[in-house]
């Protein structure tokens, strides 16, 4: 249940869990309905909990889902089912999807205005340049204040390209089928989304920055951890970098050279 995230760590990830919440409300039901008497008493509470907890639609869970191509809507329309009533699981599925095209529009706005910022500074670099080379016979013959057709073309392309990723990138891949792999085989949902990029430039953002969230706590607390065993009262002057490369670099040697941690043993097995 763990996926490579970074080239120093491996955590467990956001998309991870919907399939294991939908095992888990699987086997309380089936221990509430058909457990023996030893058993159903503690499943009945255990499911109390469960459906307290995991009630309202934990939106980060479903939108990683829904970005991992070999899910998508199917994983909410089959898991939300089991979770939730036939009434709530529509009422569920649409919020997530809605909430995932609010904040698509975010990233198309913010694309955009990069995109304008970029083609204004494009046109000003090719005045300068035009500047120091002097006058062209263009310039001479119309005017100072007409731009080269390179930047307008510059500037019309990016135009262009903003306005038609609003219409097509999200609703695209959401109609597309789903990615099936390899059963068992191991599929990054990163890497996927990498080699889409040209095709969802704006959308393979959105998917990196949600699909890369921790979803539990354990890698910050234990950067914290290592970090006060490196910054001890002795060393307490180190450079940043230093420090970097003292709790990363364990990590990043093993990525390198495709090793792994050892398993701590125990009897009877290993953990």
């Amino acid at each position: 249940m763990f996926l490579v995230i970074s080239p120093c760590s491996e955590y467990p990830i956001s998309k991870l869990f919907l399939l294991e919440l939908y095992g888990i409300k699987e086997s309380l039901d089936e221990l509430v309905l058909d457990g023996n008497a030893y058993m159903k008493p503690m499943a009945v509470k255990m499911k109390k909990k469960f459906d307290k907890y995991w009630g309202p639609c934990n939106l980060l869970i479903s939108m990683a889902a829904v970005l991992d191509p070999r899910y998508k809507t199917e994983l909410l329309n089959f898991s939300f089912k089991a979770i939730y009533s036939n009434d709530e699981a529509s009422t569920h599925v649409k919020l997530v999807i809605d909430t995932l095209k609010e904040l698509f529009a975010e990233y198309v706005k913010e694309h955009r205005t990069t995109n304008v910022v970029q083609s204004s500074n494009a046109a000003d670099g090719t005045e300068s340049g035009a500047s120091k080379r002097g006058p062209s016979v263009t310039t001479l013959r119309f005017g100072k204040s007409i731009r080269s057709s390179t930047a307008k073309y510059n500037q019309h392309i990016r135009s262009v390209d903003s306005i038609a990723s609003v219409k097509s990138e999200l609703d695209t891949y959401l109609e597309e089928g789903v990615y099936i792999s390899e059963p068992g085989a191991y599929f990054d949902a990163l890497g996927w989304w990498k080699e889409k990029k040209l095709k969802f430039k704006i959308l393979s953002k959105m998917a990196a920055d949600i699909l890369a969230i921790p979803f539990t706590t354990v890698a910050s607390e234990s950067a914290f951890s290592v970090g006060g065993r490196v910054i001890d009262p002795h060393r307490s002057s180190l450079g940043t970098k230093m420090v970097d490369m003292l709790i990363c670099g364990s990590d990043w040697y093993r990525q390198y050279y495709g090793l792994q941690k050892k398993k701590k043993k125990i009897k009877g097995g290993e953990l």
